[in-house]
């Protein structure tokens, strides 16, 4: 039978430093960290496209919180108990024979601590390996995408060689190993309605009684992950763009570029680009932006929103909508001007630089029924 850990990710009310230890809530370090105990090189990313600035650092404001929730709401993940649906879980797993242990990881630390029950046997080369096979399973719980991205986060930064070590067993169009399967739990009920969360859009359990049994009877599904040269990973996507006081679409110009494809080259405004694994950021108000994101694809999906001016048969000028697409193994956008407001896997943030994600095809994977 199998042993299961049950993750919950702490605030940073309720130990010094908060998990993550960099001031964010929910394992919200600030994603241009050095990891000391961990194999990658955060600052010379390999990306097998050619399309990765190996020198990008990530930006320097420390904006990430993977909770996905704005300053001052770091109350909303606390979790200094196990909630209902974690217990009726852990009910269900231990009913059926399984060995079961609840964590809250208020640490980048603590959450390393669980992922260490994941490694697979020493290899010769000394790399930390996952292991596919072994007999402990982790479910993760989550209030937010952002708290699930913060696991895999981790997870990454413990498997992925550092480029000078790449082994000759890697898949050639990969910078890491196949990562162990997780088990979704979400917290939170209504984001399976209106807001869909990932495990929404991916059609996972919700029922905590059905997690259990996709953990112990299901299947693992694996999924494609976006890797950025900032240090971190992207389960859904990002819309980067913002909106004024009155919910209006501010301006901003950045060159977009997937693959050898220029969406834009800089010198025409922009109001909203979307990077796509999923279909979170699919819409935007009533257009359409992605039309197909797959997370099984293995390609990412691009799409910009162009305010084109045109004149009509008598003359008048009106603006309309151009929304420019593409697919790709790698997408970069380097703004021309201030910063440029983002959500990644719901989490803010500001672009100041160059920034690019490359896809990682099926590189993390979830227990389903």
């Amino acid at each position: 039978m199998y042993d299961v850990v049950l993750l919950t990710l702490g605030s940073e009310r309720d130990a010094p430093g908060g998990c993550g230890s960099g001031g964010a809530c929910c394992g919200g370090a600030t994603e241009a960290q050095a990891d000391p105990t961990g194999q990658t090189d955060p600052t010379a990313q390999a990306d097998p496209t050619g399309q990765v600035n190996p020198t990008a650092q990530a930006d320097p404001t420390g904006q990430f919180n993977p909770t996905g929730q704005a300053d001052g709401d770091s109350d909303r993940c606390a979790t200094e108990r196990p909630r209902v649906p974690v217990l009726a879980c852990a009910d269900a797993l231990i009913a059926r024979g399984a060995r079961v242990e609840t964590v809250t990881a208020r640490s980048d630390a603590e959450i390393d601590a669980v992922l260490a029950r994941l490694d697979g046997p020493a290899r010769p080369d000394g790399l930390t390996w996952p292991d596919l096979d072994g007999k402990t399973r982790l479910v993760v719980a989550t209030a937010s995408d952002g708290q699930l991205r913060a696991v895999l986060r981790r997870l990454v930064r413990r498997y992925a060689p550092a480029p000078s070590r790449r082994p000759a067993d890697l898949p050639g169009n990969r910078t890491l190993p196949d990562l162990p399967p997780v088990a979704v739990l979400p917290l939170d009920p209504a984001r399976g309605g209106t807001h869909r969360d990932l495990a929404a859009q991916l059609g996972l359990p919700r029922d905590p009684a059905a997690v259990a049994a996709a953990v112990l009877d299901g299947t693992a599904r694996r999924l494609d992950l976006l890797r950025n040269d900032g240090g971190s990973v992207t389960l859904d996507g990002a819309l980067l763009g913002a909106a004024d006081d009155a919910g209006r679409p501010l301006h901003w110009r950045a060159r977009v570029e997937v693959d050898d494809a220029i969406l834009t080259n800089g010198d025409e405004p922009l109001l909203a680009c979307a990077v796509g694994n999923a279909g979170g950021y699919a819409t935007l108000d009533d257009v359409t932006l992605l039309t197909a994101p797959d997370p099984t694809d293995g390609q990412i999906e691009v799409a910009v929103a162009v305010p084109v001016v045109v004149r009509s048969a008598l003359g008048r000028k009106r603006v309309r909508l151009e929304v420019r697409r593409a697919r790709g193994r790698a997408v970069s956008v380097l703004p021309r001007e201030g910063k440029v407001p983002y959500l990644d896997d719901g989490v803010e943030g500001e672009l100041t630089r160059k920034r690019s994600w490359w896809i990682e095809p099926g590189a993390w994977a979830v227990w389903s029924i």
